[in-house]
């Protein structure tokens, strides 16, 4: 079968790493570059693949099968339409876009163009997650009754010399919190409230550095989650789950735990707590490990990727699936904001 050809746009931390992937799978191919920081030019050389200052330049000169748009949040509405008005998959890194407008306007383009976009939420790729979906969906642990997230990690100094890092939407409820976000609604269903308070008493920039948000699910659950990036823990996904060692220090401890009537998951450990008799806090709570393999989940993002280009499967979230997604993040900066309960609309 030929190769799907794929052009990514956007040559930073992510698109590197969605180069990187492509370079190791067998059903695709990397076409071209579209980047205009000074350093991607010898970054394309080494490549060997042609590099464009302006995605438009690319889409006049270049035969490509698929993009992957890894440009920054307020530019993905305009990227994406011109791929979509070309009939061009394309895989649209995370957040879909920077506001709900955009993100509908661009989920709708592509449902109405037929053109499969999938988002970038990579997690769902993740085989721990799927177990820890299915042993919530199908009962295992009971009824859902409460989760609870930490996303407690610290973020060194210079990653602020970036000035929009230390503005309002660089904080860590837009660019950290949507993953958690995602998870809990893929893991546990919609979302349906939220209330949260934020904080910047720590670095004072003007931008939050601590969050903290109650929300209520439409299954009649409750999750609180535990937001800052600069708390010295442990206690996040990124070094938890050890999905890029390359970039992260891997330290395995649980940071995500879903409580039901009947047991209890976490993850990324996955380990399984129930009773195997009578159910009481006086009696004795056992313990024991879901398997399941380890695997790259970047990789396993692109391979579905590919199966979305040739027309195989469905993507895993769509953009109205990333919409809702942001605007229950969207829902937890407004909250913190005004100090009051936000209602979503979920149907």
């Amino acid at each position: 079968m030929e190769k799907i050809g794929i052009a990514v746009i956007g040559a930073g931390v992510i698109g590197r790493r969605h180069v990187q992937e492509i370079a190791r799978n067998e059903s695709c191919r990397l076409v071209a570059i579209a980047d205009p920081s000074p350093g991607s030019a010898s970054y394309a050389a080494s490549l060997s693949v042609p590099l464009y200052a302006d995605y438009r330049e690319l889409l006049k000169h270049e035969r490509i099968d698929a993009a992957i748009v890894c440009t920054p949040n307020h530019t993905h509405l305009e990227v994406g339409l011109a791929f979509i008005e070309r009939k061009i998959p394309v895989l649209m890194e995370k957040p879909v876009a920077d506001d709900l407008e955009s993100a509908n306007a661009l989920a709708d383009a592509s449902k109405e163009a037929g053109v499969a976009m999938l988002v970038g939420h990579h997690r769902r790729h993740n085989p721990v997650v799927r177990a820890a979906k299915e042993a919530v969906a199908s009962g295992k642990i009971g009824t859902l009754v409460m989760a609870n997230i930490m996303c407690l990690l610290y973020k060194p100094d210079d990653y602020f010399n970036v000035p929009w890092r230390r503005q309002p939407g660089g904080g860590p409820i837009l660019i950290n919190l949507i993953h958690e976000i995602d998870l809990l609604r893929f893991i546990c269903g919609e979302i349906v409230s939220v209330q949260a308070v934020s904080s910047n008493k720590v670095r004072g920039f003007d931008v939050e550095d601590s969050a903290a948000c109650t929300l209520r699910l439409a299954n009649g659950a409750l999750a609180n989650i535990s937001l800052s990036d600069t708390t010295a823990t442990p206690w996040g996904w990124d070094t938890a789950a050890g999905e890029d060692r390359e970039l992260f220090a891997y330290r395995p401890v649980p940071t995500h735990f879903f409580a039901g009537t009947n047991g209890a998951v976490t993850m990324p450990d996955l380990t399984m707590w129930s009773y195997q008799g009578a159910k009481g806090r006086d009696q004795p709570i056992h313990d024991a490990r879901l398997a399941v393999p380890e695997e790259n989940t970047y990789a396993n993002q692109l391979e579905h990727f590919v199966d979305v280009v040739r027309g195989s499967v469905r993507p895993v979230i769509d953009g109205h699936d990333a919409a809702r997604t942001l605007a229950a993040t969207l829902a937890v900066e407004e909250s913190a904001r005004l100090g009051r309960l936000i209602e979503l609309n979920v149907t």
